[in-house]
């Protein structure tokens, strides 16, 4: 997952305003207690960051994959 990638599915699954309270405020346990703005500026992997605010909000499994991107084979 590119940056770019990231964005599109934080602004489709929770609407641009609220997807950059969550990226700048939502503290995420597994990534060290990091934002994802943290957490984005320090390396880490937006695909890491996205399962990270996913399963940090109950997003639904079948909605993780991302906006654009097909889920993946079973």
């Amino acid at each position: 997952m590119k940056l770019s990638e990231f964005r599109t599915a934080m602004t489709t699954e929770f609407g641009g305003a609220y997807s950059r309270v969550l990226a700048n405020d939502l503290v995420l346990r597994e990534l060290g207690g990091r934002t994802a703005n943290d957490a984005l500026a320090a390396g880490e992997s937006p695909r890491a960051v996205w399962l990270a605010i996913c399963r940090e909000t109950d997003v639904p499994e079948e909605r993780r994959h991302g906006a654009g991107v097909p889920p993946p084979r079973k």
